[in-house]
């Protein structure tokens, strides 16, 4: 019988679509374009209503805000500062009223007046659900962030705390948490926001490039936490053949995150964080670290399989009913 996508899964589908590109282009979320006198970055990304994104728990401009910055997003962590341009593709029932559509471009243009970017162009059809699809333009200029760029020795920086749009999510949603811990009125207001509005991490990657040191090349590896903490070190060690070494103590947590042990497998898995994670030549991660409060050094790469440990050699194993599932 032959297998569904359900059955194969996300990463075993792109593992089978790689043989139809050229090597390592599906290592990361977009693709690298060379011309005569710029190179550029393109990214498309889907979001599917009842999917990616409720009415229930997000209005139309929060939806639009969320497509813009979630596509720049991939953007910024391949190392695109100058965000050019977007087309937008929409697929919409008809009964859809053109309030709607009209606050989902008003959210897209509020994200685009903070980070740049303007929409050039896009399509339209009708369909059952609601889908919305943007493609996102950048330039690219060093350094060329790539999962595949880690070397042993390389020490992992991750730019922000993770598990607020995690716990957004279920704060939204009224699902049960992880335990019965109270949590502050402030964390609620940070992390709702946090699921409702992203904030792409474009200040992380100037204070990137403004501390590389000059005795050191442009080399280094990255991408986001869109599908959580230790999935974005497992696509690095991946792409670039290599373990990590991650340290428990080192990973930031937001000031008022609950204690109970339970609750790290949000921050660890949670998703749609969008901090940079990174790995960097010792000393550019240090100057990182001293640059920008908000980084944090939380592990190292060595050699080996494809593996990541915590530092008693403790192998960390991806729970997959902790990830999104696109399928």
């Amino acid at each position: 019988m032959t297998a569904t996508i359900k059955d194969l899964g996300e990463i075993e589908v792109l593992n089978r679509l790689k043989k139809f590109m050229r090597c390592g282009q599906i290592d990361d979320d977009l693709a690298e374009i060379n011309s005569f006198n710029k190179s550029l970055l393109i990214n498309t990304d889907l979001l599917v209503e009842k999917i990616h994104f409720s009415e229930k728990i997000s209005n139309a401009k929060d939806v639009g805000w969320k497509c813009i910055t979630t596509n720049i997003s991939d953007l910024i962590c391949s190392g695109s500062e100058n965000i050019i341009s977007f087309t937008v593709g929409l697929v919409l029932p008809p009964n859809t009223h053109w309030e709607w559509v009209e606050s989902l471009y008003e959210g897209m243009c509020e994200a685009m007046q903070e980070f740049g970017g303007e929409i050039i162009g896009g399509d339209c059809s009708s369909g059952e659900t609601k889908m919305i699809s943007i493609t996102a333009i950048g330039e690219m200029k060093p350094p060329r962030l790539h999962r595949g760029n880690a070397l042993p020795g390389d020490y992992i920086v991750s730019t922000g705390c993770h598990g607020l749009s995690r716990l957004g999510l279920a704060l939204l949603t009224s699902e049960k948490l992880p335990s019965e811990v109270k949590i502050s009125h402030e964390l609620a207001k940070r992390a709702i926001s946090a699921h409702k509005r992203p904030y792409p991490a474009m200040k992380a990657l100037k204070a990137l490039i403004e501390c590389k040191p000059e005795s050191i090349s442009w080399r280094a590896a990255g991408t986001d936490s869109s599908d959580g903490l230790i999935e974005s070190i497992r696509g690095i060690c991946q792409s670039s053949n290599c373990q990590a070494i991650l340290s428990k103590t080192s990973i930031q947590k937001d000031p008022d995150w609950p204690e109970d042990s339970i609750w790290d497998e949000w921050m660890l898995y949670g998703g749609e964080d969008y901090e940079l994670i990174l790995s960097l030549p010792k000393e550019w991660a240090e100057a990182l670290s001293k640059k920008l409060k908000s980084s944090q050094i939380i592990g190292f790469i060595k050699e080996g399989k494809p593996n990541i440990f915590w530092e008693n050699l403790e192998p960390i194993n991806i729970k997959k009913s902790s990830l999104f599932q696109h399928f």
